[in-house]
Protein backbone atom coordinates (compact mmCIF):
# COMPACT_ATOMS: atom_id res chain seq x y z
CA UNK A 1 0.00 0.00 0.00
CA UNK A 2 2.84 2.38 0.92
CA UNK A 3 4.56 1.62 -2.36
CA UNK A 4 1.44 2.44 -4.38
CA UNK A 5 0.94 5.73 -2.57
CA UNK A 6 4.58 6.59 -3.18
CA UNK A 7 4.28 5.92 -6.90
CA UNK A 8 1.15 8.08 -7.09
CA UNK A 9 2.89 10.96 -5.32
CA UNK A 10 5.92 10.58 -7.56
CA UNK A 11 3.75 10.65 -10.69
CA UNK A 12 1.97 13.77 -9.43
CA UNK A 13 5.26 15.54 -8.74
CA UNK A 14 6.72 14.65 -12.13
CA UNK A 15 3.57 15.62 -14.02
CA UNK A 16 3.49 18.88 -12.11
CA UNK A 17 7.03 19.79 -13.11
CA UNK A 18 6.54 18.74 -16.72
CA UNK A 19 2.98 19.98 -17.29
CA UNK A 20 2.96 23.27 -15.39
CA UNK A 21 0.69 25.82 -17.03
CA UNK A 22 2.04 29.34 -17.69
CA UNK A 23 0.39 31.83 -15.35
CA UNK A 24 -0.67 34.02 -18.29
CA UNK A 25 -2.44 31.16 -20.11
CA UNK A 26 -5.37 28.81 -19.63
CA UNK A 27 -4.61 25.08 -19.81
CA UNK A 28 -7.22 22.39 -20.35
CA UNK A 29 -6.47 18.68 -20.09
CA UNK A 30 -7.38 16.51 -23.09
CA UNK A 31 -8.04 13.27 -21.22
CA UNK A 32 -4.65 11.58 -20.74
CA UNK A 33 -3.22 12.80 -24.06
CA UNK A 34 -1.96 16.24 -23.04
CA UNK A 35 -2.97 19.88 -22.72
CA UNK A 36 -4.65 22.61 -24.70
CA UNK A 37 -2.68 25.76 -23.88
CA UNK A 38 -4.59 28.94 -24.69
CA UNK A 39 -2.41 32.06 -24.50
CA UNK A 40 -4.40 34.13 -27.00
CA UNK A 41 -5.37 37.79 -26.42
CA UNK A 42 -2.89 38.15 -23.52
CA UNK A 43 -0.73 40.98 -24.90
CA UNK A 44 2.29 38.69 -24.69
CA UNK A 45 5.58 40.01 -26.03
CA UNK A 46 7.38 36.67 -25.75
CA UNK A 47 6.42 33.01 -25.73
CA UNK A 48 6.13 31.76 -22.13
CA UNK A 49 7.66 28.43 -21.01
CA UNK A 50 5.26 25.77 -22.27
CA UNK A 51 4.51 22.29 -20.89
CA UNK A 52 6.11 19.39 -22.72
CA UNK A 53 2.72 17.69 -23.07
CA UNK A 54 1.10 20.53 -25.04
CA UNK A 55 -1.15 19.14 -27.78
CA UNK A 56 -2.83 22.36 -28.92
CA UNK A 57 -1.22 25.79 -28.69
CA UNK A 58 -3.02 29.09 -29.23
CA UNK A 59 -0.87 32.24 -29.28
CA UNK A 60 -2.90 34.37 -31.67
CA UNK A 61 -3.67 38.07 -31.18
CA UNK A 62 -0.72 38.95 -28.99
CA UNK A 63 2.25 41.30 -29.41
CA UNK A 64 4.81 38.66 -30.37
CA UNK A 65 7.54 39.83 -32.73
CA UNK A 66 9.99 36.92 -32.59
CA UNK A 67 10.60 33.45 -31.16
CA UNK A 68 14.06 32.52 -29.93
CA UNK A 69 15.62 29.53 -31.68
CA UNK A 70 14.84 26.27 -29.88
CA UNK A 71 11.94 27.63 -27.81
CA UNK A 72 9.33 25.38 -29.44
CA UNK A 73 11.46 22.31 -30.17
CA UNK A 74 10.42 20.51 -26.98
CA UNK A 75 6.75 20.39 -28.05
CA UNK A 76 7.10 16.98 -29.68
CA UNK A 77 3.41 16.04 -29.32
CA UNK A 78 1.98 19.25 -30.76
CA UNK A 79 -0.89 18.65 -33.18
CA UNK A 80 -2.38 22.11 -33.66
CA UNK A 81 -1.01 25.65 -33.42
CA UNK A 82 -2.27 29.18 -34.07
CA UNK A 83 0.16 32.13 -33.94
CA UNK A 84 -1.75 34.45 -36.27
CA UNK A 85 -2.34 38.19 -35.82
CA UNK A 86 0.99 38.94 -34.20
CA UNK A 87 3.35 41.73 -35.39
CA UNK A 88 6.15 39.41 -36.51
CA UNK A 89 9.49 41.05 -37.24
CA UNK A 90 10.79 39.34 -40.37
CA UNK A 91 14.51 39.78 -39.87
CA UNK A 92 17.19 37.08 -39.81
CA UNK A 93 15.77 35.57 -36.60
CA UNK A 94 12.43 34.73 -38.27
CA UNK A 95 13.88 31.72 -40.08
CA UNK A 96 13.61 29.51 -37.03
CA UNK A 97 9.88 30.18 -36.74
CA UNK A 98 9.34 29.76 -40.49
CA UNK A 99 11.09 26.37 -40.57
CA UNK A 100 9.32 25.25 -37.40
CA UNK A 101 5.89 26.15 -38.81
CA UNK A 102 6.63 24.20 -41.98
CA UNK A 103 7.22 21.10 -39.85
CA UNK A 104 3.80 21.33 -38.17
CA UNK A 105 0.85 19.26 -39.36
CA UNK A 106 -1.89 21.81 -38.61
CA UNK A 107 -1.24 25.57 -38.57
CA UNK A 108 -4.48 27.50 -38.19
CA UNK A 109 -4.94 30.85 -39.95
CA UNK A 110 -1.55 30.52 -41.64
CA UNK A 111 -2.34 33.33 -44.17
CA UNK A 112 -2.61 35.67 -41.17
CA UNK A 113 0.81 34.74 -39.81
CA UNK A 114 2.30 37.84 -41.43
CA UNK A 115 5.32 40.09 -41.24
CA UNK A 116 4.81 43.47 -39.62
CA UNK A 117 8.37 44.72 -40.18
CA UNK A 118 10.37 45.74 -42.12
CA UNK A 119 7.96 47.88 -44.19
CA UNK A 120 9.03 46.17 -47.42
CA UNK A 121 7.69 42.85 -46.10
CA UNK A 122 4.62 44.17 -44.30
CA UNK A 123 1.62 41.78 -44.55
CA UNK A 124 3.73 39.12 -46.24
CA UNK A 125 2.77 35.65 -44.94
CA UNK A 126 5.69 33.82 -43.35
CA UNK A 127 5.28 30.83 -45.64
CA UNK A 128 5.86 33.14 -48.64
CA UNK A 129 9.23 34.33 -47.36
CA UNK A 130 12.27 33.34 -49.41
CA UNK A 131 16.01 33.77 -49.10
CA UNK A 132 15.98 36.55 -51.69
CA UNK A 133 13.74 38.67 -49.47
CA UNK A 134 16.23 38.41 -46.62
CA UNK A 135 19.40 38.82 -48.64
CA UNK A 136 21.13 40.67 -45.80
CA UNK A 137 21.17 37.43 -43.79
CA UNK A 138 24.32 36.08 -45.38
CA UNK A 139 25.19 33.84 -42.44
CA UNK A 140 22.86 32.24 -39.97
CA UNK A 141 23.39 33.20 -36.38
CA UNK A 142 24.72 30.31 -34.26
CA UNK A 143 22.22 28.71 -31.93
CA UNK A 144 23.49 28.63 -28.36
CA UNK A 145 22.48 25.07 -27.59
CA UNK A 146 24.03 25.11 -24.13
CA UNK A 147 21.45 27.67 -23.00
CA UNK A 148 18.60 25.31 -23.86
CA UNK A 149 20.45 22.41 -22.21
CA UNK A 150 20.79 24.38 -18.97
CA UNK A 151 17.12 25.39 -19.08
CA UNK A 152 16.01 21.80 -19.71
CA UNK A 153 18.28 20.62 -16.90
CA UNK A 154 16.57 22.99 -14.48
CA UNK A 155 13.19 21.62 -15.58
CA UNK A 156 14.14 17.94 -15.42
CA UNK A 157 16.42 18.23 -12.37
CA UNK A 158 13.66 18.40 -9.72
CA UNK A 159 11.96 15.31 -11.16
CA UNK A 160 15.23 13.35 -11.09
CA UNK A 161 15.86 14.47 -7.51
CA UNK A 162 12.38 13.34 -6.45
CA UNK A 163 12.94 10.00 -8.18
CA UNK A 164 16.27 9.55 -6.38
CA UNK A 165 14.75 10.39 -2.99
CA UNK A 166 11.85 8.02 -3.62
CA UNK A 167 14.24 5.21 -4.62
CA UNK A 168 16.29 5.71 -1.45
CA UNK A 169 13.07 5.71 0.57
CA UNK A 170 12.04 2.37 -0.95
CA UNK A 171 15.45 0.81 -0.28
CA UNK A 172 15.47 1.95 3.36
CA UNK A 173 11.87 0.79 3.86
CA UNK A 174 12.63 -2.67 2.46
CA UNK A 175 15.73 -3.02 4.65
CA UNK A 176 13.76 -2.06 7.75
CA UNK A 177 11.02 -4.51 6.81
CA UNK A 178 13.59 -7.29 6.39
CA UNK A 179 15.15 -6.53 9.77
CA UNK A 180 11.75 -6.54 11.46
CA UNK A 181 10.89 -9.86 9.81
CA UNK A 182 14.24 -11.41 10.85
CA UNK A 183 13.92 -10.19 14.45
CA UNK A 184 10.33 -11.42 14.61
CA UNK A 185 11.32 -14.89 13.39
CA UNK A 186 14.17 -15.02 15.92
CA UNK A 187 11.86 -14.03 18.75
CA UNK A 188 9.34 -16.68 17.71
CA UNK A 189 12.08 -19.33 17.68
CA UNK A 190 13.28 -18.27 21.12
CA UNK A 191 9.76 -18.42 22.54
CA UNK A 192 9.18 -21.82 20.96
CA UNK A 193 12.44 -23.23 22.32
CA UNK A 194 11.68 -21.79 25.77
CA UNK A 195 8.24 -23.44 25.77
CA UNK A 196 9.78 -26.76 24.76
CA UNK A 197 12.30 -26.52 27.62
CA UNK A 198 9.52 -25.80 30.11
CA UNK A 199 7.48 -28.74 28.83
CA UNK A 200 10.44 -31.10 29.10
CA UNK A 201 10.87 -30.14 32.76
Amino acid sequence: MTTRVGFVLLAMCISGSVGQCPHSCICTAIEWKGLTVNCSFRQLTEVPPLPYNTIRLFLQNNSLTRVSAGTLDRLLNLQEVDISHNPWSCDCDIWYLKVWLESQTLVRNSPHVQCSAPPSLSRTPLYHLSGNQLSDCRTLRPIKCHQFFVRDLFLIGPSLLILLIFTCFLIITKRLACRVAINSSRNIRRLTSAKNVLKSK
